[in-house]
């Protein structure tokens, strides 16, 4: 009998540390969905900041009231709004996040070959004064080059 009771005690903490360490990796799962409020570049996983510990505490917390994955990420995008999920939801309002940076990089192009082509210089022939002074600055070149 003595047996069972050291093997149901054994099983049993083995299932609660099983069971802390699936919740250990669900809060870490969420913080690294979730942006730290204060740092704005790091997830709350990432983050050392104060803000960032008192947000992991909080999804711990819901996590052990029994709230879904879901409900907890709903809870801080409720609190601190859509900016505050590191990878923002498809949806109208968050379009522009998603593709600005496109936007961005094709303006960037236009407005570079529009550029481009503005400065072409135009296939215009040489004057008569343009063609003596470059064959000056050219017999120049080549005496200067010819002395040691």
């Amino acid at each position: 009998m003595r047996f069972f009771g050291l093997t149901l005690a054994v099983l049993l903490a083995g299932a609660n540390a099983q069971a802390a360490q699936d919740l250990q990796d669900r809060e870490m799962a969420l913080a690294g969905q979730l942006r730290c409020v204060v740092c704005q570049n790091q997830t709350v996983a990432e983050s050392r900041a104060p803000m960032a510990e008192d947000m992991r505490r909080e999804i711990r917390t819901q996590l052990e009231e029994g709230r879904s994955d879901t409900e907890v990420v709903a809870f801080f995008e409720q609190r601190y709004g859509a900016f505050v999920r590191y990878n923002p939801p498809w949806k109208p309002s968050t379009w522009l996040l998603w593709y600005g940076p496109f936007v961005a990089v094709l303006g960037g192009f236009v407005l570079l070959l529009r550029t481009l082509r503005r400065s072409r210089p135009e296939n215009t022939p040489l004057t008569p004064a343009q063609r003596e002074r470059a064959r000056q600055w050219l017999d120049d070149d080549a005496e200067n080059k010819e002395r040691p």
